[in-house]
């Protein structure tokens, strides 16, 4: 057998961002390798599955935890809140922060680099910087997995981000260039040979650091449902020697454990995991359903908006040019499956069976009555309901629930809640593989008409979808022809395999520069904080 290697996988606490990973990391271990996945325990439970190591980013980065309280992407609130920054609002935060709290997590990470014996690091490109900077430090080669549709989907993304927050990239890029705390973390980090500037994700807007750091980014969509790539972005991602690979969704192994819904509270998270309508198995109702001769529809709006992010989850209302709008996320998920009741729900034998992922939270249903031919469950084996047959998918068009209907040739409805979501939405109709169904963002006082109406826009889009079959599978199908032709997570694997052999000499090199690296840095972030 050639030789094991130690792979370092750093991914947030973010389902759509972790899941993608796992069929790899499963993949590595199969084949005799060791797999160390830094993360939160919300997540513990799909990594142990896979049979890699967990860690706690809480245990392991000290430096940031201790004295504060961890959130969703490290502890950004209670920086906020250090920095006078608490009025600003999460992603004001987040994009003055990121670079300050990456350098408090950069020591921790370096330190469990060098106790794991980590020959590759592999990361999320989105929000992990701290990854693919230790990596740099310590002399590591890095992998990112990309969630989203190419490079070019970061500006798109972004910009809806920015526009759910009522900011401007002027606004922002101003801001950093005003906030001392950054430009000396800055200066601090380029001192360390880091190349990070006051512009990073702004302009262009999307770049993604990381990316530029990483000597392969692992794309899991094909080029033909690829956003568009910028000029000045692929500019940039040329002069720094970027390798993009595009291989499709990665989709673990049937019966694999899927990271799901998740709240902040771990301890929450965990009341709510296994808790479903009935204890039978969804798999099995969707298998016995289709031999009965009976429709399938599956309904999901993902993690985020059924979390509790203050600005995109489950209380939270969109903001535009400073001004709460629309429906908040409780009450689009509530309108959009009351959408799936109005549809399909029925008491007869024949009716189609509904499944739905509820999300966390405790008062997901509320008053709501679900009918006798649904199933309810804080989370669902997705990848599996979905191979297992379903006729029509109501989802809120993250990059992984889009790909993955797509890879089973899925027809969809797309009710998109912000980011990347909002592209794919457009995306399904411009293929013909689903209809949309655009977010309110009327007046708050209209809340309840905005919340009617989209209930009917979701059922009769539904209808519609269920209605014309092959008009609309068809197309599914050509889709999932192609992106099985794009290797998905056998592929991947031996793209990381690859380099671990044709950056075997920089990684024993880097290896001896751990000591002095990690007392550099820590020296570097004490003299910070002094």
């Amino acid at each position: 057998m050639a030789k094991a290697h130690t792979f370092a996988f750093v991914f947030p606490m973010a389902s759509g961002h972790i899941n993608p990973s796992l069929g790899v990391a499963r993949c590595l271990v199969e084949r005799g390798h060791s797999v160390h996945y830094m993360c939160r325990p919300q997540m513990q439970a799909a990594i142990d599955d896979t049979g890699a190591k967990f860690h706690s980013e809480i245990d392991v980065q000290p430096e940031l935890y201790v004295g504060r309280e961890p959130d969703m992407i490290g502890a950004i609130a209670s920086l906020q809140n250090e920095y006078g920054l608490t009025s600003q609002g999460y992603v004001r935060g987040r994009i003055l922060l990121k670079e300050i709290m990456s350098e408090m997590m950069l020591p921790g990470t370096l330190r469990w680099l060098q106790e794991i014996g980590a020959d590759v690091v592999v990361c999320d490109p989105l929000i992990s910087l701290e990854a693919s900077l230790a990596a740099q430090l310590a002399g590591l080669p890095c992998a990112s997995i990309l969630t989203i549709a190419g490079p070019g989907a970061g500006q798109p993304a972004w910009q809806n981000i920015l526009d759910a927050a009522g900011l401007t990239v002027e606004q922002m890029l101003e801001q950093r260039r005003q906030f001392q705390p950054l430009r000396e973390c800055l200066q601090r980090l380029n001192a360390r040979g880091l190349p990070l500037g006051l512009g990073d994700t702004l302009k262009p807007l999307g770049l993604l650091p990381a990316i530029s750091l990483s000597q392969l980014t692992i794309v899991t969509t094909c080029e033909f449902l690829a956003d568009p790539y910028p000029a000045d972005m692929r500019e940039a991602y040329d002069g720094a020697g970027a390798n993009f690979a595009f291989v499709g969704p990665l989709l673990d192994k049937p019966g694999a454990k899927r990271a799901a819904g998740h709240r902040f509270d771990a301890s929450l998270h965990k009341d709510n995991e296994h808790t479903a309508s009935s204890e039978q198995d969804p798999v099995e109702l969707v298998r016995d359903a289709r031999k009965a001769g009976r429709k399938v529809v599956l309904a999901s709006l993902g993690t985020m908006v059924t979390g509790d992010n203050n600005e995109l989850g489950w209380r939270a209302r969109p903001v535009v040019e400073g001004e709460p709008r629309g429906l908040t996320g409780k009450e689009l998920c509530q309108a959009a499956w009351a959408g799936v009741f109005d549809a399909f729900g029925s008491d007869s034998s024949a009716a189609p069976l509904i499944l739905v992922a509820l999300g966390p939270q405790p008062d997901a249903l509320d008053e709501m009555t679900a009918p006798p031919n649904a199933f309810c469950a804080p989370a669902l084996p997705q990848v599996d309901v979905l191979r297992a047959g379903v006729d029509v998918f109501l989802q809120h068009g993250g990059q992984n629930s889009f790909m993955e209907a797509l890879s089973t040739s899925v027809p969809m409805v797309v009710c998109p809640g912000f980011g990347d979501q909002i592209e794919n939405a457009a995306k399904a109709e411009s293929l013909g593989v689903g209809l949309k169904v655009d977010r309110p963002m009327g007046p708050v006082d209209k809340a309840a008409s905005q919340a009617a109406a989209y209930r009917e826009a979701a059922a009769a889009s539904l209808r519609k979808v269920l209605s014309e079959p092959s008009s609309y599978k068809d197309r599914a199908l050509e889709c999932a022809r192609k992106l099985e032709a794009a290797g998905g997570v056998p592929r991947a694997t031996e793209l990381l395999l690859k380099l671990t052999e044709d950056k075997a000499p920089k990684a024993e090199e880097g290896k001896g520069q751990f000591p002095e690296a990690v007392a550099n840095h820590a020296a570097s972030v004490a003299a910070a904080g002094a």
